[in-house]
């Protein structure tokens, strides 16, 4: 099927694992999206693979003999007309469209490995779990591969970067702001790519999408087979992808690198770097040290349940919280207090984030404090109160060491 720039759509039979995608007319073997993942195609004969729209209004996909189907659309009998097509927006978005205009399928709806700009990242739908994006196998088979990236299906406030199910990275948990300035990319002294994530929140469903600025490189976001997560953009120049971004961007930000009750500085630079809390220190100094930090801290005394807590600014909240929601600051303090294993908590105001609906977030913590970093200022950052023996806690107010 040939379309038109800036990107086409192809099978490719000479691949190892021959499969349907859609590539980047600007580097022709830059692959965003594929449809047959887990079935590729033959090439017994010479004929090529046959993708056609049928009176039902789905695309389908055929092996070159045309004896069996290897992919194919659920649009629905309901939506069956002859005069339905199929489209390749400039967006890199391939969509079903009635002849009314209105959209019965779209390619954005269902992420391999790549997220580009208009793309929505499911969160959550009202009656089942978001998406994820899932990494090729290796750079000639874009068959599912080991790595992949997505909501946090327990809290649905966070997302993560897993190999298989042992996680590799996670963000920090949503803070309430709605859109955020994420960064700025300059690429000449007179240009610079500009990217807004907005996080929409409703009744139906959750998610996330970022936008770039006008006349800016060809742009995504995409889990590669090693397991990194990048930001790239086609410089037509050099006829390159320029990774700006990547995580985890160093070894201290893989999860749980720091141990627990450690956590990541990422203020330190240009090495981000492990550090204790106030108030506690590493289970081995030595192998601290050496830079072995998995042991991680411990309380330099016991707490007693009347200890206060420590507000610490500009943090990463830690993974393996429990979430008390439509409470008060004074709540949320309350409810940790009261609990003698509490050993800290984090509150959000979120309503002014989302329309018409009231929504606080309460994170508790109970035990050891797991994939915990200081960001400093920074919009996703959180106020972490910590609880800490005797007069720490007042000491501190928010100091970090």
């Amino acid at each position: 099927m040939a379309v038109t720039s800036p990107w086409a759509s192809s099978p490719h039979p000479a691949r190892r694992r021959p499969t349907c995608t859609l590539a980047s007319g600007t580097a022709a073997s830059s692959v965003v999206w594929v449809a047959n993942r887990g079935t590729p195609l033959t090439n017994g004969t010479s004929s090529a693979p046959t993708l056609t729209l049928t009176n039902a209004s789905n695309l389908v996909l055929s092996d070159s003999d045309g004896r069996r189907v290897v992919w194919m659309t659920n649009v629905g009998a309901a939506s069956s007309s002859s005069s339905t097509e199929a489209v390749l927006l400039n967006t890199g978005n391939l969509i079903i469209r009635s002849p009314n205009g209105t959209t019965l399928w779209q390619s954005f709806d269902h992420p391999t490995d790549t997220f580009l700009p208009g793309m929505k990242m499911q969160i959550r739908y009202r009656t089942r779990a978001g998406e994820r994006l899932v990494s090729w196998k290796d750079a000639g088979d874009p068959s599912p591969g080991g790595f992949s990236y997505g909501c946090d299906p327990a809290t649905s406030i966070q997302m993560f970067l897993w190999d298989g199910s042992r996680p590799v990275y996670r963000s920090t948990p949503w803070t309430g702001f709605r859109v955020k300035s994420e960064d700025e990319y300059l690429l000449t002294n007179t240009s610079a790519i500009i990217i807004n994530l907005a996080f929409v929140n409703n009744d139906e469903e959750s998610y996330t999408m970022f936008t770039v600025s006008d006349g800016a490189w060809h742009t995504r976001f995409v889990l590669t087979y090693s397991g990194k997560l990048q930001f790239q953009s086609w410089n037509s120049s050099s006829s390159t992808w320029v990774v700006f971004g990547q995580w985890p961007p160093h070894e201290c930000n893989r999860y749980g690198y720091c141990g627990p009750n450690g956590y990541c500085d990422e203020t330190v630079l240009p090495i981000p770097t492990c550090k204790c809390f106030d108030g506690f220190k590493p289970m081995s100094t030595e192998e601290w040290d050496n830079g072995e930090f998995w042991k991680g801290c411990q309380r330099k005394e016991a707490l007693r349940c009347s200890d206060g807590f420590m507000p610490l600014s500009g943090m990463k909240p830690p993974d393996r919280f429990v979430i008390v929601g439509n409470t008060s600051l004074r709540e949320c303090a309350a409810a940790c207090g009261r609990n003698c294993s509490c050993m800290a908590y984090a509150y959000a105001n979120l309503s002014s984030s989302i329309e018409n609906r009231d929504l606080t977030r309460c994170l508790v913590w109970v035990g050891e404090l797991v994939d915990t970093g200081r960001l400093g200022a920074s919009t996703a950052s959180d106020t972490l109160y910590l609880r800490l023996a005797g007069l720490d806690a007042v000491k501190g107010q928010g100091a970090m060491p």
